[in-house]
């Protein structure tokens, strides 16, 4: 079992060096740290999957809406145009 290239016995040796750098009494609070940070990096990262779907829709529909626009407005241009040329 080799995570990152390093075996057993290279894991315990960091585990040892981390032991005496941080003390027992500070271990147990270094890993609830850490499993709340990975839960917090998951849960962003799939919040924001699911933002990025939704933002990707609203550009859609505002993509389709700016296109839409553009057209009633020129045919409000042509009305007022005929309109007025009637009148003349």
């Amino acid at each position: 079992m080799a995570m990152f290239g390093l075996g057993i016995p290279e894991l315990v040796i960091i585990l040892v060096i981390i032991l005496v750098l941080f003390g027992p009494r500070r271990l147990p609070q270094m890993g609830s740290a850490i499993g709340k940070t990975i839960r917090q990096l998951r849960k962003a990262q799939e919040s924001g999957d699911d933002e990025d779907e939704e933002e990707y829709d609203d550009e859609l529909e505002d993509e389709e809406e700016e296109e839409t626009k553009p057209k009633k407005k020129a045919k409000k241009k042509a009305k007022k145009k005929s309109s007025s040329d009637d009148e003349e």
